[in-house]
Formats: structure tokens, C-alpha cells, sequence
């Protein structure tokens, strides 16, 4: 029943003029962020503590980041109106040169990026230029959403691995073929993640980006999509970050994901509206971290 009533949702999204869908996400927005005390609050809070602002403006960026994500919801369902003919209305790329020339080594792609902008449509701006793309996913709580995401993601062209699965051995696979993965790395990683400051507080860090990169000699392109005063997105896509071998593996997987770190902390603190900001993004503490190698995605990486 979900499944079928966020489709139809969908098609009603895609039969609607866009400009009012970005208005009716405006509304939805700011209404969310009367409804959810919790969310807000906590918000506002991490927002105060990672970027020195004082409670007032903190309170009108989190709703800016509130109406972001309510666009940022009717855009996913929006994407089966995206095609290769109509997609430049809507997004502008930028150095796409960059992508296209790591992509030229053979050794496949990490695209390494955050829940900033409309995501999803990241996929969309390199899939409807022709390029390959696959990523790594966290399924949803219930199996309907991660359905509806997976077959809205389809629409645009792009290959779902499912994280913490035997699915990880496929993503491994899709490197080894010359295609991009993509890793949204700006997520509490639990027990098992790098310990490292993000936004001026030590928190727990996705290492796939710089795990599968170094296994497989993937470079490392980051890549965001973010949303402009004039209604339309912009995908900047970066220069390589480089793997610095000392020969000390363990050293430099977590040197290299701080590198990557850093990246996606420069893009938060110079788009702050544009990034969920009530996530746990730090609920793990240092204190329970796991010890020894990550040997779990370093497996994976070495089945394939």
C-alpha cells in the first residue's frame, strides 16, 4: 500500500509545474519545522556548536534547511521527469572534464559526497551525460521506501548497492569495471568508523570511500549539487584527492579519509541551509570505538 501510494504520489509530482512544486516545498518545509521539536531542536543546537553562530540566526538557517529538504523529497519523486533532453533546465555542471578524465584511467570512479542539496539528482547529472554510476545505499526501515527509492532511482539510470549486504562485493565489482560509486560519507558510522573532528567535534566516519579507493586505485573525485538563488542546482565536482602511501596502511586509510573529511566539512560551512543538520551525525563517542583493523569492508574489498 505504501509502495503504490508514493508512486502515485510521484506521478502526480511529475505532472505538476515545477515552480509551484518549489513553492508547495517551501510551505511543507517551514510546517515541518513547527511540527518536529525534537528535530528542530537538536538542529539548532549543532548548528549553534559547529559553526559559532549565535541561537537567532541558527533558528532562521535550520528553517532554510528544512525547506531544502522538503524540495529535496518532492525533487526525488520528481525524478522520473528527468531525461537526457530536459535535465540541463533544471542543473548545471561544472568541470565535468574532471570526472570524465579519472574516469578515462579504467579503474573506476569513488564519488565522494554528503546529504547536501538534492542528492539524488547528483546521479542524475552524470547518469544523463552518458557516464555509468552505481552507489551505495543505506536501506530504509521499511522495505516499501527503500522499493519506491530504488525504482525512482532507476528512472534516472543508476545502479543501488545496498550497504552492510554480500551487496558490497557487487560495488567492489562496479569499480573493477570502470564505473563511478558514489558514497554518501557524512553519516554517523558507528563503533566501526575513523574517530575524526568534523565541524569541530570528534565524530565516527565512513572509511569505504577511502577503502575501496585504495584497494581497487579508484581515485577519489568529490562531488556536490547544491542549490542556487536562481532555483536552478549546480553540481561542482573537485579535484582528485590524492592516496599518500607511507607504508602504513592503517595510517594512511584514516589520513586519507580525514583529507575527505575536511572536504565535506568546507562544503557544509559554505552551504549551511543545505545540509540535514538534526541527523545523529554524532551519537557515537569516541569511547566506543572499535580496535584493530577494519577488516570488514577490507574483506569485502578482497573477495571480489
Amino acid at each position: 500500500m505504501i509502495y503504490k501510494s508514493l508512486m502515485a504520489l510521484s506521478w502526480l509530482v511529475c505532472h505538476t509545474p515545477y515552480c509551484l512544486l518549489m513553492g508547495i516545498g517551501r510551505v511543507l518545509g517551514n510546517l515541518y519545522y513547527l511540527l518536529v521539536k525534537k528535530e528542530r531542536e537538536r538542529a539548532v543546537s549543532q548548528m549553534v556548536e559547529a559553526l559559532q553562530m549565535d541561537e537567532g540566526t541558527a533558528r532562521r538557517t535550520v528553517r532554510e534547511s528544512f525547506v531544502n529538504l522538503a524540495r529535496n523529497v518532492l525533487e526525488i519523486l520528481y525524478m522520473p521527469h528527468l531525461n537526457e533532453k530536459n535535465f540541463r533546465e533544471y542543473i548545471d555542471v561544472e568541470h565535468l572534464d574532471t570526472l570524465k578524465e579519472a574516469l578515462a584511467k579504467k579503474k573506476g570512479v569513488v564519488i565522494l559526497t554528503g546529504h547536501i542539496g538534492t542528492w539524488e539528482w547528483l546521479s542524475a547529472s552524470f547518469t544523463l551525460n552518458g557516464l555509468p554510476v552505481t552507489a551505495i545505499a543505506k536501506p530504509q526501515p521499511n522495505i516499501q521506501y527503500t522499493q519506491v527509492l530504488d525504482d525512482l532511482r532507476a528512472t534516472i539510470h543508476v545502479e543501488i548497492f545496498s550497504r552492510g549486504t554480500s551487496e558490497l562485493l557487487a560495488a567492489a565489482r562496479a569499480l573493477k569495471k570502470g564505473k563511478i560509486l558514489g558514497f554518501l560519507a557524512d553519516q554517523d558510522a558507528g563503533p566501526g568508523g575513523a574517530f575524526i573532528p568534523f565541524l569541530g567535534k570528534v565524530a565516527s566516519t565512513p572509511m569505504g570511500p577511502a577503502v575501496f579507493s585504495r584497494k581497487f586505485h579508484s581515485p577519489v573525485i568529490p562531488a556536490f549539487i547544491l542549490r542556487q538563488p536562481n532555483g536552478k542546482h549546480k553540481v561542482v565536482i573537485y579535484d582528485e584527492i590524492p592516496y599518500v602511501d607511507t607504508g602504513d596502511a592503517d595510517a594512511n586509510l584514516f589520513a586519507f579519509t580525514e583529507k575527505m573529511t575536511q572536504r565535506i566539512e568546507q562544503v557544509i560551512r559554505e552551504n549551511p541551509t543545505q545540509w540535514i543538520w538534526f541527523q545523529k551525525r554524532w551519537n557515537t563517542k569516541p569511547e566506543e570505538r572499535k580496535t584493530g583493523k577494519h577488516h570488514t569492508v577490507i574483506e569485502e574489498g578482497k573477495k571480489a
